[in-house]
C-alpha cells in the first residue's frame, strides 16, 4: 500500500493533523486489518470527525486531508485505489490517462458519501504519478500566476521516457525557475512509479 496525503493546516496545526492521520491510517490498516482503499478512507474520515468535530456540524472546523491510497498487486499486475480530491495519472505509450478523484476530502464535507474504489490493470512501462496540489498551485512565471495542472501534465508527458531520477531533477529545476523569488505556497510532493 502507498498513501500520498496532504493535510490541512500549516505549522503546528498541520503537524498535528499529519500525526493524527498517520496514527489512524496505521491503526486502520494494521490493527483493524482493512486493506481496501475506499474502506480505509471511510473509516479514516469517521475517526477524524469523531476526534475533531464530534457534533458533526459544518460550521466547525473542516480539518482533514486530500489523499490517494493505492493497494498494489504485482503478481496480478493491477492496483486498486481511492482518491480524495487528488487524481492519479498514468502515462502509457506517451498517452496520459487520468483517474478522477471523489470530490471530497477525508474530513467534514457537506456531501458526505462513501469513497469509491477504482482499479487498473498495469502494463510494463507504465509510469504512475501520484501528487498533492502544491506543485500546480505554486505562483510564479513572468506574471505571478499558478503553474496549473495542464503545464504539469505537459511537463510529465515531455519527460516520461527519462529515468525517474532525471524526471525528478527536471521537475525540481522547473519548479525553482517558475517560483523565482516568490515564496513557496505549499508542501510539494510528486511520486513517480515505473512498472
Amino acid at each position: 500500500m502507498l498513501a500520498i496525503c496532504d493535510c490541512t493546516g500549516h505549522g503546528v496545526p498541520g503537524a498535528f493533523m499529519s500525526l493524527l492521520n498517520i496514527s489512524f491510517l496505521n491503526e486502520i490498516v494494521m490493527e483493524r486489518n482493512i486493506h481496501k482503499p475506499d474502506l480505509v478512507f471511510n473509516h479514516l474520515r469517521d475517526d477524524i470527525i469523531k476526534v475533531l468535530n464530534p457534533a458533526g456540524t459544518l460550521e466547525e472546523g473542516k480539518d482533514g486531508m486530500d489523499a490517494v491510497l493505492c493497494n498494489f498487486d504485482f503478481k496480478q499486475n493491477r492496483f486498486d485505489f481511492a482518491c480524495a480530491n487528488n487524481p492519479i495519472w498514468i502515462i502509457r505509450n506517451n498517452q496520459l490517462k487520468e483517474f478522477k478523484p471523489d470530490k471530497m476530502p477525508i474530513g467534514m464535507h457537506e456531501d458526505r458519501k462513501p469513497f469509491s474504489i477504482q482499479s487498473e490493470q498495469l502494463q510494463k512501462g507504465d509510469v504512475i504519478y501520484l501528487f498533492t496540489d502544491g506543485y500546480a498551485d505554486q505562483f510564479g512565471g513572468t506574471k505571478g500566476k499558478k503553474f496549473k495542472y495542464k503545464q504539469l501534465k505537459d511537463l510529465l508527458l515531455e519527460n516520461c521516457h527519462l529515468t525517474l531520477a532525471e524526471q525528478s531533477e527536471i521537475l525540481s529545476q522547473k519548479f525553482e525557475s517558475w517560483k523565482r523569488d516568490l515564496e513557496q505556497v505549499d508542501d510539494v510532493l510528486i511520486v513517480g512509479i515505473r512498472i
